[in-house]
């Protein structure tokens, strides 16, 4: 799970950017809307301390993964859900906000992982970095 600053951050560019569709924040809902819907998740993230020697002061940083998810109607043309999915990537693609870097953001992965009962889920996953003093 990211750091309460990446989550805010990520979730705030996402928020002030993206309006094609819902935006689900995590465990908040019992029934997903129709028809799209969009999530973000941090499904790994690591702390490392870049510098000693400076108590208060000293690097620490935080990397990980923004998985980006984008939830269609089953049975749905993907070719116009793919173009969303580039907005998405597109929004976090080598950017730098608040404290939060971001570098690539892949592809959407098209197999039968993305098949999730009455969805199918297009997702891509963007690296990402953030300095903290401590």
């Amino acid at each position: 799970m990211a750091s309460a600053a990446v989550f805010n951050a990520v979730k705030a560019r996402l928020a002030a950017n993206w309006s094609r569709c819902p935006i689900i924040a995590l465990n908040s809902i019992t029934e997903a809307p129709e028809p799209a819907w969009v999530a973000v998740l941090f499904p790994i993230a690591t702390e490392e301390q870049k510098s000693i020697g400076a108590p208060g002061q000293n690097i620490f940083r935080e990397a990980g993964v923004i998985r980006l998810v984008l939830a269609i109607p089953r049975g749905a043309e993907i070719a116009p859900w793919l173009a969303w999915m580039d907005e998405l990537r597109s929004l976090f693609r080598a950017k730098h906000f608040e404290q939060v870097r971001t570098y690539e953001a892949s592809p959407a992965v098209l197999d039968d992982r993305n098949d999730d009962g009455p969805l199918w889920l297009l997702t891509s996953a963007v690296e990402y970095d953030a300095d903290f003093l401590g």
